[in-house]
């Protein structure tokens, strides 16, 4: 299927056109056939000689319904433009050409209706040199007449060529629907209605709407139902788990987590100076239409606040108009839908300037010089394609950063090791508040050989205790007995505190036994040879006798072998070796 747009003045005849070519009616509405004009959105289709289905949105061409006009325009590739023979070129043609020229529609034709009641070439001429201005460029021109069926024949023929000529939907992309009706059928629940533009879309699919997921219950394209829709086409969608009351036009169907619901946007407008814009104007993003109010930043780029979160990625192409003059300022490309905070001094200043070196293209190593460090769900989310590897889970760095802390992470560990030097290693979380880095997984990928984690620290990998640690704890041993701990005020006056005995256990110095009881390394092994030569079970006397050690230190000695397997302890309290 391909979709169009009709666009032009009021009574030019579109529906007229598009009843003569599909045999439907477009106008869903009575009073709309009643008043002989569209006041809301039209749709119908027709089948051309190609074989190729067009399905027409019929947009409604009075002034007063220009927002209705922007919501059916939105999410169309292509458009129709119509001019009556017998009035020629009229504002609303112009307003709806600098819609389509807003929104970068490349694609259309221009039909010259009513050619039984005037000569169309005056009217032809003139609309065709407006729209050359236009990125539409030079499109064909058909005249016809809706009531005689002239030149309806050769308007098939254009629209086959026409449709020939559009670029490929991008079916592997994600699912946006903008809605642009919202009803209720009886028995099924609520129905919206959309163009899709891009992916695929299939019963059964969850999906996001608001802040929740709804299902897809069922489809109809064309009027009957189908199990999947492929872009680009009309879509009628039954949803499962959302409430009419809930959904309606300017919503949008969502891939889920593939989308960023932005409120604050960085744009460039193709159209009117930044400078002379009002403060505030309405913003039409797919058939959303919101209040925004406008900073200018450079000569062409400015930062819009949005009255509430619209669904949008950078490069989407959305149009920005002023109400209050029924006056379309230009088209906005998005730059960023995530832009940084400007509230430093010169801040505003700095972001213009590098505003002013983006294109709206998704450039992954852009984003990435730009930010430095950022998840790769929210680059997706953003609109940007993943084309490197992720750094460490789902987050990415720019390369040059990434090095750079690399290069930093051996000095800060060697700073915290000089202030720190009882320390087994600095903690990862401190090294990751040091570097400023949002997760402990991006420090882990950080460490480098001859540095290594353990136990949640980092260090170099043949790191042992200071030297004057060694030094003190061989002073607090000499002359001792193997089993003969030192006494505390002897450690105290040594300068062993808790923090140094703590550190000499964890590197193996001493065997901490209690706060300020400690042995020599080897005093397990040592202290089983001696047991050995007692006899089988003994008392704590006997191997305290053993051991020739005070009470002091043969209790958590031997508590120690027990937890270590070496001893069993009987019921009554006699010990054996295992």
């Amino acid at each position: 299927m391909h979709v169009l747009a009709t666009a032009g003045h009021v009574d030019h005849g579109k529906s007229t056109l598009v009843r003569a070519l599909t045999g439907m009616e477009p106008d869903r509405w009575a009073e709309e056939r009643r008043r002989g004009m569209t006041i809301d959105l039209g749709f119908a289709w027709t089948t051309l000689g190609s074989g190729e289905t067009v399905a027409f949105v019929d947009v409604p061409g009075h002034e007063r319904f220009v927002p209705n006009m922007l919501a059916g325009l939105g999410p169309v590739p292509a458009a129709m433009i119509v001019v009556a023979a017998d009035e020629g070129w009229m504002p609303q043609s112009a307003e709806h050409l600098a819609a389509l020229a807003a929104l970068d529609v490349r694609h259309g034709l221009l039909v010259v209706t009513r050619s039984d009641l005037a000569s169309p070439a005056p009217a032809r001429e003139s609309a065709l040199e407006r729209i050359a201005a236009t990125p539409l460029g030079r499109v064909p021109a058909v005249a016809v007449s809706g009531t005689t069926g002239e030149g309806l024949p050769a308007l098939r023929s254009e629209l086959d060529r026409l449709v020939g000529s559009l670029p490929a939907p991008e079916l592997d992309a994600p699912v946006r629907l903008w809605i642009d009706r919202a009803f209720t059928v009886k028995g099924a629940g609520t129905v919206v209605t959309g163009t899709l533009g891009a992916g695929v879309l299939r019963t059964g699919d969850d999906l996001a709407l608001g802040d929740g997921l709804v299902r897809v219950r069922g489809m109809q394209s064309l009027g009957k139902p189908v199990d999947s829709v492929h872009a680009v086409a009309r879509v009628a969608v039954n949803l499962r788990g959302a409430a009419r009351d809930d959904v309606g036009r300017g919503d949008a169907l969502l891939t889920p987590g593939r989308f960023r619901h932005a409120d604050l946007i960085d744009i460039r407008l193709h159209g009117d100076p930044v400078t002379g814009l009002p403060s505030t104007m309405t913003l039409h993003a797919g058939s959303a239409a919101v209040p925004v109010r406008v900073r200018p930043l450079g000569p062409d780029t400015a930062r819009l606040r949005l009255s509430r979160p619209l669904p949008l990625r950078v490069g989407d192409r959305l149009l920005l108009r002023d109400p209050g003059r029924h006056h379309i300022a230009g088209g906005v490309t998005v730059l960023d839908v995530a832009p940084p905070s400007l509230q430093r001094r010169g801040a505003a200043a700095a972001r213009a300037g590098v505003l002013s070196t983006l294109d709206g293209q998704p450039d992954l190593a852009g984003e990435l010089t730009r930010r430095r460090l950022i998840r790769g769900a929210d680059l997706a989310a953003m609109g940007i394609p993943l084309s490197l590897a992720p750094v460490a889970g789902d987050w990415y760095a720019d390369p040059g950063h990434w090095a750079a802390l690399g290069d930093r992470l051996p000095d800060e560990v060697a700073a915290f090791q000089r202030d720190h030097p009882l320390e087994p290693g600095m903690p990862v979380e401190a090294l990751r508040h040091r570097l400023g880095l949002p997760d402990r997984a991006l420090v882990t990928a950080l460490v480098r050989p001859p540095l290594v984690i353990r136990a949640g620290r980092v260090s170099t990998a043949r790191s042992g205790p200071p030297d004057e640690l060694v030094a003190l704890i061989a002073k607090a041993f000499d002359g001792l007995a193997p089993f003969a701990a030192p006494e505390g005020h002897d450690l105290a006056a040594l300068g062993l505190g808790p923090r140094q005995l703590a550190a000499a256990a964890r590197t193996g110095l001493v065997i901490q036994l209690a706060p300020q009881v400690i042995l020599a390394p080897g005093a397990v092994e040592a202290a089983a040879r001696a047991l050995a030569t007692v006899p089988q079970p003994f008392t704590l006397s006997e191997a305290r006798r053993a051991l020739d050690t005070t009470r002091r230190v043969a209790v958590p000695l031997l508590e120690l072998l027990d937890s270590r397997a070496v001893t069993e302890r009987r019921p009554d309290n006699t010990r054996r070796l295992r």
